[in-house]
C-alpha cells in the first residue's frame, strides 16, 4: 500500500442510525474479564475499524457480535431493536457475516461450489433435484467480477487463488447472501502488498454498497487507508473512538502499543525510560 492510494469515503448525509449497537458489553469467562464496558456502533456504508494488539479483547468482543459468545453484560440492538443471539446462525439470519483470517474453503474444490457451500441453487428433473450447476456458475463469475476479480473459469479451484481473492471470494459470497453488517478477522495480515491493496479496494466496493464493515486488525496502515472511524482496544477496554482526520497514525499507534501507560512510566521514573 502507498500513501497516495485513496479511497471513497462514506458521505456525512448517509450517517443514518447504526444497524448494530453494541452497549457497554462485559464478558467474563469466570474470573478473567475479557470485556469491560466496550460501546461500538456500526453505520451504513461506514468502515468501522476495531485497533488493539493480541490480548486486546478484539477476538472476544466479535465473536459477542456475531453470536458466538453471550454477553456478561451490556446490551445489543440491531436496527434500533433489542437483539438477543442464542447462537451464531441468528447473527447469521440477522445479516452478520463474518469473515474469518482462517477461511472456511475447501482448496480442491471449484469457486462456485465454495461460494454456495451450503446454500446450494437447486433444479428439479423428472421430480428428482439437482444442483443448478448453471446458475451457480453464472452468479459466481458475476459477483465476483463486481469485486475486480476477472475467474479464468468458474471451475477454477479456489487453491489456484491468491489469498487475496480468497478473501474476496468469501467476501462476495457474504454480501450475495445479505450480509448487513460485514466483520472482517485480520483480512490482511498475511498478504503481501498488492494482494492487500485489492483486499482494501474490495472493502471500498462492499462499503459503497450500503453494507457497514467492522475491520479488525492491528495494523494501522491498512485501517487508515479504508477506515471512517477507528475504536482502539486495551485489555478488554476501549480507549476511545476517532474519525477519520482527527487522529495521526503515530497516535493510534501509540495508543496501540499502549502508550499512555508508557507515558505515566517515564514520567514516574522522570524520564529515564
Amino acid at each position: 500500500m502507498t500513501e497516495e492510494t485513496t479511497f471513497h469515503h462514506g458521505d456525512p448525509k448517509d450517517q443514518d442510525r447504526p444497524i448494530i449497537e453494541m452497549k457497554n458489553i462485559e464478558k467474563h469467562f469466570g474470573r478473567v474479564i475479557a470485556l469491560a464496558g466496550v460501546s461500538f456502533d456500526v453505520k451504513p456504508g461506514e468502515c468501522h475499524c476495531l485497533l488493539g494488539d493480541n490480548g486486546a479483547g478484539k477476538s472476544t468482543f466479535i465473536k459477542t457480535m456475531s453470536g458466538v459468545h453471550k454477553p456478561t453484560a451490556g446490551e445489543i440492538f440491531f436496527e434500533g431493536k433489542p437483539m438477543h443471539f442464542e447462537d451464531p446462525r441468528d447473527a447469521i439470519s440477522a445479516g452478520i457475516a463474518t469473515v474469518h483470517q482462517h477461511l472456511a474453503m475447501i482448496p480442491l474444490m471449484s469457486v462456485s461450489r465454495n461460494f454456495f457451500m451450503g446454500n446450494e441453487p437447486e433444479r428439479t428433473v423428472a421430480g428428482i433435484k439437482f444442483f443448478d450447476k448453471k446458475h451457480a456458475d453464472a452468479v459466481t463469475m458475476e459477483e465476483m467480477r463486481k469485486m475486480g476479480i476477472n475467474l479464468r473459469g468458474p471451475d477454477q479451484a479456489v487453491g489456484t487463488l491468491s489469498g487475496g481473492e480468497r478473501q474476496t471470494v468469501a467476501i462476495a459470497r457474504a454480501v450475495h447472501f445479505g450480509a448487513k453488517i460485514l466483520i472482517l478477522d485480520e483480512p490482511t495480515s498475511a498478504l503481501g502488498v498488492r494482494q492487500t491493496s485489492n483486499v482494501l479496494a474490495t472493502i471500498d466496493r462492499v462499503r459503497k454498497q450500503g453494507i457497514g464493515v467492522v475491520f479488525i486488525s492491528h495494523n494501522v496502515r491498512h485501517a487508515l487507508a479504508v477506515g471512517d472511524r477507528f475504536t482502539v482496544l486495551n485489555r478488554g477496554q476501549t480507549l476511545g473512538t476517532a474519525k477519520r482526520g482527527e487522529i495521526t497514525p503515530e497516535e493510534l499507534q501509540d495508543l496501540m502499543a499502549g502508550g499512555q501507560e508508557l507515558a505515566q512510566l517515564e514520567g514516574s521514573l522522570g524520564g529515564t525510560v
